[in-house]
């Protein structure tokens, strides 16, 4: 039998080269058909937000002008997450921490199945849970912090007896985005290399002087990067600050008061049925707001984790 001299991977060399193309193209039409996509999105918003932006404050919903319309709605908007974001990545970091260095290994799989749970159940059950459960209950601790802590724009009251605040809208969120945080900080406390755990320890360090040597430097840029995920999350909550809040459309730092600012999700989703003509183009520049700030919020966070060290 006569020997070709070609071996058998150097004749499959041009048939995995035509798939490594094939694979490539595909990966590169679905990065553009994403680019394309949110192309788009920003496309309409901005043209069906022009009426609004061009028009006069009298023909605008309740005789403001867009900027004055608009700007309580946008800091409503981040205060809660503000709120959710501040309670939540030292609880998820916490969950995350137990799970993957703490916990014994034959309940692990149940725990993160559970923390992983809370991420499925829609958020309109949330806002349920908050105005008839958490708001209720909160009322009582309402009424301390304006006894103790009055002087504080955070606390001034009057506290609300019904638990409709913004505090609970805020303890809601937290719950919700927990998940999110954690999910991303468990994966990645998780890879931490082995060698410098057992390192630390050798060298006769505590279970918690390890962890705070090794597991949470090494794990830093995900804990901003889940962070980051979980602000954009709450920023965009709809149903759950809807069922919760009791508005009134005013800038205030009171977080236990009856008046609360809205926010922009929950505007739209109150106002958009009943709106017609320039006040649907009012709402669309709204939520033109609300996407640029998610859009920034977003990139923030895959800076910041590109930004991390090398795995």
């Amino acid at each position: 039998m006569k020997a070709t001299g070609v071996s058998p991977l150097a004749a499959a060399g041009p048939r995995r080269r035509w798939g490594d193309r094939v694979f490539s193209n595909l990966a590169l039409a679905a990065g553009v058909t994403i680019l394309a996509l949110l192309a788009g999105v920003a496309l309409f918003l901005v043209i069906e937000s022009l009426p609004a932006i061009g028009a006069a404050p009298s023909e605008l919903p309740d005789g403001k002008s867009l900027v004055d319309y608009i700007a309580p709605l946008a800091f409503g908007t981040v205060l809660a997450a503000a709120i959710a974001i501040l309670l939540a990545v030292p609880l998820a970091v916490a969950v995350a921490l137990f799970i993957t260095h703490v916990a014994p290994r034959r309940i692990v799989g149940a725990l993160s199945f559970l923390v992983d749970l809370l991420a499925a159940i829609p958020s309109i059950i949330y806002g349920l849970w908050g105005i008839f459960v958490l708001g209720p209950a909160a009322v009582p601790a309402m009424r301390w912090l304006e006894e103790n802590l009055g002087f504080l724009p955070f606390f001034q009251g009057p506290a609300s007896v019904t638990g409709r605040t913004m505090l609970v809208a805020g303890l809601v969120l937290t719950v919700m985005i927990l998940p999110i945080v954690s999910a991303v900080c468990r994966e990645v406390f998780s890879q931490t290399p082995r060698k410098l755990q057992e390192g630390a320890l050798a060298l006769g360090a505590t279970r918690w002087e390890m962890i705070r040597m090794t597991v949470l430097p090494f794990g830093r840029s995900s804990i901003v990067g889940g962070a980051m995920l979980g602000l954009g999350r709450a920023l965009g909550e709809t149903m759950a600050v809807t069922i919760i809040l009791s508005v009134s459309g005013i800038v205030t730092f009171n977080l236990i008061s009856q008046a609360n600012p809205s926010t922009i999700a929950a505007n739209i989703a109150l106002d958009f049925p009943e709106s017609s003509g320039l006040a649907v183009n009012t709402l669309i520049a709204s939520g033109l707001v609300l996407f640029a700030i998610t859009l920034v919020t977003n990139l923030a966070a895959r800076a910041i984790v590109a930004r991390g060290p090398a795995r």
